[in-house]
């Protein structure tokens, strides 16, 4: 995959929101913030803009001046924290932003070198320059060009720049570009994120980040093992039985996946054979 730098506009006074620290709302039991770093883990380097507050992971801080400046304001302070030749440029509020997005932006705007990016569009057809993977080279000359002709790039609206630039673009999945500005995209991310489909899902996710554990978890195998022990010994036993396979395979030498499949086998047969106890004279 193309190596590339991201650049989390991340300030802003979300006057939609009564001037609640937006990048700081937690969805799912992850801030914004953290969720949209998640999307973009690959990243050589990750420069969010706004103020320092505790991250999942390691990321370079930079602030626009003057503060309040605006995007492009914003932007320009994340790009000289950058050195990679593909830029990722994303807003802190897109609960849904997935590492599949970015994969798909950034294999867009690498196809030739006839445009200077790609940027995602809505449903609606509608750009999202926040949402986009440009350039560094055309980036850096627009920007200053910009501030050259404007005395500045403080309150500068972000049209200014993508009018500029030739841009390819990806239409996005129906949640790539959700973004929270009120508390009502707040309450509908929330309830999103609870859909019975997806919430096995993000709750694992969630749990694992807080545990900083990386590890591919086969949740089928896991919710079959804890039905056979909830239905062939008892309810309790389904807690208790995941947990010990987690600490056996934490235990274990080897690939952690295949060390949890082992141990998840094992138990499972355990619990057959004690259910078939009851049913054999």
């Amino acid at each position: 995959m193309t190596a590339y730098d991201a650049i989390v506009l991340a300030g802003g006074a979300a006057k939609r929101l009564g001037g609640a620290d937006k990048p700081g709302l937690r969805v799912g039991g992850r801030t914004l913030l953290d969720r949209v770093l998640a999307a973009c883990a690959d990243a050589r380097a990750t420069v969010v803009v706004g103020d320092r507050r505790p991250t999942m992971r390691a990321v370079t801080w930079a602030r626009e001046v003057p503060q309040g400046g605006g995007p492009l304001a914003a932007l320009d302070a994340g790009v000289r924290h950058t050195s990679a030749e593909r830029l990722l440029v994303l807003s802190a509020d897109l609960p849904f932003l997935g590492a599949d997005t970015v994969r798909g932006l950034l294999a867009a705007a690498a196809r030739g070198e006839d445009a200077d990016g790609a940027l995602c569009c809505d449903e609606d057809g509608r750009e999202q320059p926040l949402v986009a993977v440009y350039r560094a080279e055309p980036l850096r000359r627009e920007l200053a060009l910009l501030a050259a002709e404007h005395g500045g790039l403080a309150g500068l609206p972000l049209r200014l720049l993508t009018g500029e630039l030739t841009l390819r673009r990806v239409p996005a999945g129906p949640l790539a570009s959700f973004d929270c500005d009120t508390w009502e995209d707040i309450a509908s991310a929330r309830a999103r994120i609870r859909d019975h489909g997806t919430v096995l899902d993000e709750w694992i996710t969630a749990v694992k980040e807080e545990l900083g554990i990386e590890l591919d978890v086969d949740t089928a195998l896991l919710l079959d093992l804890a039905r056979d022990a909830a239905h062939g010994v008892a309810r309790p036993a389904a807690p208790l039985t995941t947990f010990l396979v987690g600490y056996a395979a934490g235990r274990a030498s080897g690939d952690g996946p295949e060390a949890v499949a082992e141990a998840t086998r094992k138990a499972e047969a355990l619990a057959l054979r004690w259910a078939d106890e009851n049913e054999t004279p």
